[in-house]
């Protein structure tokens, strides 16, 4: 019997890290990459909280090493050179306040944290506080490790490795950049005081960056010993942090992303890939019927779903194609499907515009991070792309808010690129991205009434800025996309914001 109840406490613990933690009646992480932490206060303030996201997803918060010969890549934020949080972000009273303002407004925030490794070896040496480092013996003065802290003897992963060796993949350097030994007391302590010293703060859970290259084992024993959620920022008693984590698999890997669902979400790389291709024609839209498992995907209850992240817009962890905000008619629609479907728990990024993949942010000649400019269409300028701010995504976002907790039934298609369902009786959507008109009556599952489509447009006062349609006493409405038309998405549901 004592045995049952432990094994049932650590099976109580596994699942715990599951649960975003989001505000009730709120759903969808944006990740606000490179944005500083002020400005994040200001759009969860202003956009974020209004809108019903539920988190912000912000790039790593501890120091990291500046990188000059590549004019700031977005990258250095991944090379850590302290666990001071200061970064070109901000210090730690701006990360502190940033968090508090959020909360308030009902967004949670997570943090992308480093934790597998510090720098690679570099001509630059200061950090964002102004660390410095001794690279060739492993010595990081500020944290502090000595080269007893990283894996020995040195070794580099290599292509091959990743389909025959988990031990390479697990102790070997990712890219030259030094490997941390998790497996020693020293180590755990460091990262673990890292991670709580942002739960203290008030931050929901994290983003575990190259989670495939620790071992499980030793990412358990560092998430066991996290804190609970801070309570003086509305988190209920007991709550754990929300872990969701890196791991690449398209399958016929040596390290499996089934590895690390018991220990939180993982990022689910297969999403974003098949569901770009079908949009981009490469699979018919008829086949997303079984979207889920069938499609070689993990369960939806330990699976973080996303279209495009800020490495594989870039080219980086990608087996395919990735539809980005550079193809925006096919990008909304896949945004628009993910956010509609109840598989996984969705996170959308909010992007930097860029030509060069290696680029960071937009910033001034002082190499400081210029802000977001706020159009009079809500849009974003100076460089931002801000794709969370588009009508579609973020209604969107409230479709998938008014949907929560209903199934999806009465899928109908055309046996080629139509498609429409409902979610219980609650939300209705459909695509077209065919080249030929969508006219039908269809099945909304929604009660009589008009509603506007919240994807050409929204209510105002008593009509609509968009499309307005008629749903009967039997459900049934007539729906028509043209294959010309800006959105190739109509969505309407129960919400107050779309039903006149």
């Amino acid at each position: 019997m004592f045995r049952f109840i432990l094994l049932l406490t650590a099976v109580a613990a596994a699942v715990a890290y599951h649960t975003p933690n989001y505000v009730a009646g709120r759903s969808t992480m944006v990740h606000l990459f490179e944005w500083k932490w002020d400005d994040i206060a200001d759009e969860c303030e202003r956009f974020l909280g209004p809108h019903g996201f539920g988190g912000v997803q912000t790039s790593p918060a501890g120091e990291n090493l500046i990188v000059r010969a590549y004019n700031r890549p977005w990258w250095e934020r991944y090379q850590p050179i302290s666990y001071r949080l200061v970064t070109r972000s901000g210090n730690e009273q701006q990360f502190a306040n940033m968090v508090r303002r959020c909360n308030n407004v009902g967004v949670r925030i997570y943090v992308d944290a480093i934790i597998n490794h510090m720098t690679g070896t570099w001509n630059d040496n200061v950090g964002t506080d102004g660390s410095t480092a001794d690279f060739d013996n492993w010595n990081y003065p500020d944290v502090p490790y000595t080269r007893m802290d990283f894996n020995y003897p040195q070794c580099n992963i290599y292509g091959h490795d990743y389909g025959c060796c988990p031990d390479r993949v697990r102790n070997c350097e990712l890219g030259g950049l030094k490997d941390l030994n998790q497996t020693t007391e020293y180590v755990r302590e460091q990262l673990v005081g890292f991670l709580n010293s942002m739960i203290d703060l008030g931050v929901a859970g994290f983003r575990i960056d190259a989670a495939k290259h620790m071992w499980p084992s030793d990412l358990r024993v560092i998430f066991d010993r996290l804190h609970n959620l801070n309570t003086d920022h509305g988190f209920p008693a007991g709550a754990r942090p929300y872990i969701y984590q890196e791991v690449i698999d398209f399958g016929h890997e040596a390290v499996s992303r089934n590895e690390y669902t018991p220990l939180g979400d993982v990022q689910e790389f297969k999403f974003g890939l098949e569901l770009s291709r079908a949009f981009l024609g490469g699979n018919q839209l008829k086949w997303l019927v079984s979207w889920g498992p069938e499609w070689d995907f993990l369960d939806s209850d330990v699976s973080m779903v996303f279209v495009d992240n800020h490495d594989n817009q870039r080219g980086h962890g990608s087996a395919g194609d990735i539809l980005t905000y550079k193809r925006a008619k096919q990008y909304k629609a896949a945004i628009a499907f993910m956010l509609a479907h109840p598989y996984g728990e969705p996170q959308m990024i909010s992007s930097f515009d860029f030509t060069d993949s290696e680029a960071g942010p937009p910033q001034d000649s002082n190499e400081n991070i210029i802000s977001p400019s706020i159009n009079s269409d809500n849009t974003c300028g100076n460089g931002w792309v801000c794709e969370h701010r588009w009508r579609q995504i973020y209604q969107m976002v409230a479709f998938r808010n008014v949907a929560a907790g209903h199934s999806l039934n009465n899928w109908w298609d055309n046996d080629s690129n139509q498609i429409a369902f409902c979610r219980g009786n609650a939300a209705f959507i459909a695509f077209n991205n065919d080249q030929w008109a969508l006219n039908q009556s269809l099945q909304t599952c929604l009660p009589t009434g008009t509603y506007c489509d919240i994807i050409s447009g929204w209510k105002s006062g008593n009509s609509c800025t968009g499309k307005t349609v008629t749903v009967g006493n039997d459900g049934q409405a007539q729906i028509s996309i043209s294959p010309i038309e800006f959105d190739m998405i109509l969505a309407i549901h129960v919400g107050e914001q779309s039903r006149l």
